[in-house]
């Protein structure tokens, strides 16, 4: 049976329910946030196999995500618990264009404690894909660490890696560690998933195709370049393409389109799409969630995501 494990460090997320300063608004409302959280609701709403693996602490923060876990149907038998770490959360302004500001609460946390021996609890031969991104090996030494394994146990097990850079600079030392560690993950994944502006950080090119040029020759198998709304470009071996976005009526919020995005990639792959047809999914995905405020509250079940991708087809003709 297809499955999919993924790693990250959730979080409780504090949006802002008016626009200004975060130190200034009167109220939040509360959520949860983590790109690998994102990735994980929006494949299970597809109805796949989703686990996840993290740490949490003992709080009100910790307890909400499990219990998010728990409604959205995904695994929670590697959640770990720290009694002496807290629950890492977030704040999230609200803007009426562009991108919204945030403020990170995460240093310390439960999640930036899990090491190799939490890996070595994992059976990877129950899953046939693993997600993974930049965030947690940003974290510690020992989340590095624990990552670099993750990607060991999952290739001798013969599972399908996708990888997202998810740049977050702030986490890192410094620009070089974030780009050569990143990088380095890259090469070892079959899918990787960078963006156009992480493209420059990380190679010095926003060129979706120097972009899949330079992965593919480190090693990736598959390079989709996301493009924002213009769509994605996608390397396949010696194949090359473009697949268009999808019209949004009014770009709400852009946090977790990305996540969206992967997200319609590996269902497309779990179940056996022609990857054209997993990337146009992936657009699709990601078109709807920057139409919802929130991280993940736009992810669609099936139906919704059906009827998204006939209208825009029925629109077309």
């Amino acid at each position: 049976m297809k499955g999919l494990i993924l790693a990250g460090e959730p979080m409780g997320l504090l949006i802002a329910q008016s626009e200004g300063a975060l130190g200034d608004v009167s109220g939040y409302d509360l959520a949860v946030a983590g790109a690998e959280f994102n990735v994980a609701v929006g494949v299970a709403r597809l109805g796949h196999r989703v686990t996840y693996m993290t740490k949490l602490g003992r709080d009100p923060f910790g307890e909400r995500i499990v219990r998010v876990l728990g409604a959205n149907d995904i695994g929670t038998e590697f959640v770990a618990w720290s009694a002496e770490r807290r629950t890492g959360f977030m704040l999230k302004g609200r803007v009426h264009e562009g991108d919204p500001p945030i403020f990170y609460f995460r240093a310390g946390s439960a999640a930036s404690t899990l090491a190799p021996e939490d890996v070595e609890a994992i059976d990877f031969s129950a899953y046939t894909h693993i997600h993974l991104t930049g965030i947690l090996p940003a974290l510690t030494n020992e989340t590095r660490a624990a990552v670099n394994l993750m990607f060991e146990r999952a290739r001798a097990a013969g599972l399908t890696i996708s990888f997202d850079p998810n740049l977050r600079p702030q986490l890192w030392p410094d620009e070089r560690t974030m780009c050569e560690t990143i990088n380095a993950l890259a090469a070892r994944a079959d899918i990787v998933l960078p963006g156009t502006a992480e493209g420059k950080i990380l190679m010095g090119s926003d060129d979706p195709a120097a972009i899949s040029t330079f992965y593919q020759e480190q090693g990736a198998q598959i390079v989709i370049t996301k493009c924002g709304g213009a769509g994605a470009y996608v390397a396949d071996g010696a194949e090359r393409y473009h697949v268009p976005g999808f019209r949004v009526r009014k770009v709400v919020d852009t946090v977790g389109a990305g996540d969206g995005f992967a997200a319609g990639v590996i269902t497309g792959l779990m179940e056996d799409l022609p990857l054209r047809d997993a990337v146009r999914r992936a657009a699709a995905i990601g078109a709807i969630q920057v139409m919802s405020r929130g991280d993940n509250e736009g992810l669609p079940t099936r139906a919704a995501l059906e009827t998204f991708m006939k209208e825009a087809d029925s629109a077309h003709e």
